[in-house]
Parts: structure tokens; C-alpha cells; sequence
């Protein structure tokens, strides 16, 4: 069974993040820059105080008439104590459950207080189906007599 450990390992080591009283337009640039669609949001001591996605702007800037250049993303991150969160030894299966329950694209990952990274919809999906195509084969095999 894999977890989201599994999946920290294959991913880059850095994740981005921007300070709560940056602006919205410069985590939009950075989102753009690094072609990502979620940002931690971290304080001065490096602790997470939330995230901020692009789901985010649209619904909390867009759709409100806001300027994202007058907009500070403490205003519109998810704070932390609302995130929904995972730990490395969870199944990835589970984080497929909670993104498509709770209908969200990112997933920060902690060990107890301390944050390791992000996983995105699109890592749980790749794995998942990874997963899948390899039983598949195995199954191909045993069928075939290759076992």
C-alpha cells in the first residue's frame, strides 16, 4: 500500500510559499512563475499560518470585486486550523477520499506540528493510477501463466 510519503519522495523537495502580508497579485505571479496552483503561507518563524490556491482568488477576489493588488493574502488564505491536513503514513488511498470529499486540490502533509510538504490532486490520481496499472499487469501475468 502506498503513502503520501511514497509520494513526497518522487517530488521535488521545494515547496513555495509566500508570507500572510504579501500580496494576492505577488502569489499570483509566484503560482504562475513555478506553475503551481497553491501556496503556504508561512509567518516569520517559518510556521504555517495556511494556504492559498488559486480556488481562492477566484472565489474570494474575482467573484468579490476585489483588487488582488490591493488584496493581502491573509485575507483570503484558508488558515491553517481549517485546512484539511494529512500525515506522511497515510494511505494515498485516504487522501483520495478526503480530496474528493471535501473537494480540494492540495493537501499539506505533516508530522505531528511539523509541515513536509504538499501533495496535489493531480499526485494522488498519478498514483493511484500507477497503482492500478501495475495489479492490472500482475494480474495479466497470472492469468497468462507467466507466474
Amino acid at each position: 500500500m502506498q503513502r503520501v510519503s511514497d509520494l513526497l519522495k518522487s517530488k521535488a523537495k521545494e515547496v513555495w510559499s509566500i508570507s500572510p502580508k504579501s500580496t494576492v497579485f505577488d502569489a499570483l505571479k509566484i503560482m504562475d512563475e513555478k506553475e503551481i496552483g497553491a501556496l503556504m503561507v508561512m509567518d516569520k518563524k517559518d510556521n504555517v499560518v495556511g494556504i492559498i490556491t488559486e480556488r481562492d482568488y477566484a472565489r474570494k477576489v474575482i467573484l468579490k470585486g476585489k483588487s488582488s493588488s490591493k488584496t493581502l493574502v491573509e485575507e483570503i488564505m484558508t488558515p491553517s486550523e481549517k485546512m484539511y491536513t494529512v500525515k506522511s503514513d497515510t494511505p494515498v488511498e485516504d487522501c483520495m477520499v478526503l480530496i474528493t470529499g471535501k473537494r480540494i486540490r492540495h493537501v499539506p502533509v505533516f508530522d505531528g506540528d511539523q509541515f513536509v510538504g504538499l501533495i496535489s490532486i493531480g499526485d494522488v490520481v498519478k498514483s493511484t493510477i500507477s497503482q492500478k496499472d501495475i495489479l492490472i499487469e500482475h494480474l495479466s501475468n497470472y492469468i497468462s501463466g507467466k507466474y
